[in-house]
């Protein structure tokens, strides 16, 4: 069989990690929140804050999606204690269209006990950064690597992919993590660890990529199993995903004659906490009974939000009423024109937003607002 060697006999030893350091003097990805090699070698050293905040940013989301978001993120909040002392509100906005608002609920909680019981200065160490919310084994030691230099092993999709290819790991994801975990802990050295993770991601982001990876230009092609073996294209291998199921809600829509929309603030604890959005049901697995936010003649427009969250798929209708001054809602508030924000609104609630408005008298003006 072409996978039939052991994968773990003869790990390579220094010099593929050594080759990797080389390349990545050479052809290291310029990204805002890092300090390259060059700049390294000169003494400069990266901001353990800035370090915190890309790797919380790029947790399931790419880098091309956060670029924007921390550049705001930076200039609004340029350090941990005045991200600390911001209004959470404020931080949710501006979070809105990253996804997975866990990460911005936990991103106040840390920079909080950071300021308050640290005074403002990260722990230097994988052990101390785990204690902190929100922090687990992957941005823990991406953390003390990247800004402390410390020799810890930093395991992404990226490093994953690397991994299973240099070694020709055939065991499919997600049960070979801990495998792959292992063996990339055996190439981490002790000199320049963060650099060297930085590198692998950089490797797996740019040349052994998911299709087509460039084993011309790979500077660990020498010592790469798979492709030694024709395999390089075909790992790593995934169990196949069991199909996600669907769910259902209803969100209500009302627009005041003033132009003021209907809005609350979901609960805490949940999908999309603390952030806001339009009343509506909850989210189930039949279509659930109406419940309104208010008495109002509601008209249902035909359209339907399609939105896939990471464990299920939702069809969101949607329910539009034009309402008077005055009226009380038993759900939710209503928020000024001048004060709403499409913008600060998640995906989900924003692709509703943007179907609903158009079929509602427009007291829009050319911001949006």
């Amino acid at each position: 069989m072409r996978d039939g060697t052991d994968p773990d006999a003869a790990a390579p030893g220094p010099g593929p990690a050594a080759a990797l350091l080389d390349w990545y003097d050479r052809a290291a990805r310029d990204l805002p929140w890092r300090i390259g090699p060059a700049a390294r070698a000169r003494g400069e050293r990266p901001d353990p804050y800035a370090v915190w905040l890309s790797e919380v940013m790029l947790q399931q989301t790419t880098v091309a999606a956060v670029a924007g978001y921390y550049a705001r993120f930076l200039s609004r909040w340029p350090d941990v204690a005045a991200l600390a002392a911001a209004p959470e509100a404020e931080v949710m906005a501006e979070w809105a269209g990253l996804g997975y608002y866990a990460r911005a609920r936990n991103l106040m909680a840390c920079a909080r006990a950071v300021a308050k019981d640290h005074g403002g200065r990260f722990p230097d160490t994988a052990s101390g950064l785990r204690r902190l919310p929100g922090i687990g084994p992957y941005t823990a030691a991406a953390i003390a690597a990247i800004a402390f230099d410390r020799a810890e092993t930093v395991v992404d999709g990226n490093v994953e992919r690397v991994v299973a290819r240099l070694f020709a790991v055939t065991e499919p994801l997600p049960g070979a993590k801990r495998r792959l975990a292992a063996l990339a802990g055996g190439l981490t050295p002790a000199v320049r660890p963060g650099d060297h993770a930085q590198a692998m991601m950089d490797l797996g982001a740019t040349v052994c990529t998911p299709r087509r990876p460039g084993c011309g230009r790979c500077p660990l092609a020498q010592d790469c199993r798979a492709r030694a073996l024709g395999l390089a294209a075909e790992l790593p291998r995934r169990a196949p995903k069991p199909e996600k199921p669907l769910r259902h809600g209803i969100a209500y829509l009302a627009r005041r004659s003033d132009g003021a929309w209907l809005v609350e603030r979901r609960p805490d604890r949940g999908l999309l906490g603390g952030m806001p959005g339009w009343p509506g049901t909850g989210w189930t697995a039949t279509p659930p009974e109406p419940d309104p936010p208010l008495a109002a003649d509601w008209r249902d427009p035909g359209a339907e939000v399609r939105h896939t969250f990471t464990h299920f798929r939702l069809r969101l209708t949607l329910r539009l009423a034009e309402v008077p001054a005055g009226i009380a809602p038993r759900r939710g508030a209503f928020v000024p024109a001048e004060d709403f924000r499409p913008s600060a609104l998640p995906t989900v609630m924003r692709k509703a937003w943007e179907l609903a408005a158009p079929l509602l008298p427009s007291r829009c003006d050319s911001n949006g607002r």
